[in-house]
């Protein structure tokens, strides 16, 4: 097992640590319980769901390079 530290809000903690009281856990177990909770509502997935569209054709940029800094900085 790993060891490591978490920074909670105080009444993140304080709500977390009331909880583990509840059940008769201890902070770490309940800690543990949350992340495997989250990581079985989030499975990792072997290729991502979302993909880059292909760039649209618009044609040869008309401006001459010298001007791209000043024509992307206007409004």
């Amino acid at each position: 097992m790993t060891r490591t530290q978490i920074q909670l809000p105080d009444p993140m903690y304080h709500q977390l640590k009331a909880l583990a009281e509840a059940h008769d856990w201890t902070l770490a177990e309940a800690v543990r319980r949350g992340v495997e909770l989250l990581l079985t509502s989030y499975p990792q997935q072997a290729e991502p769901q979302w993909k880059l569209p292909e760039p649209l054709k618009l044609g040869a940029f008309e401006a001459p390079p010298e001007d791209w800094r000043r024509l992307a900085n206007e409004r």
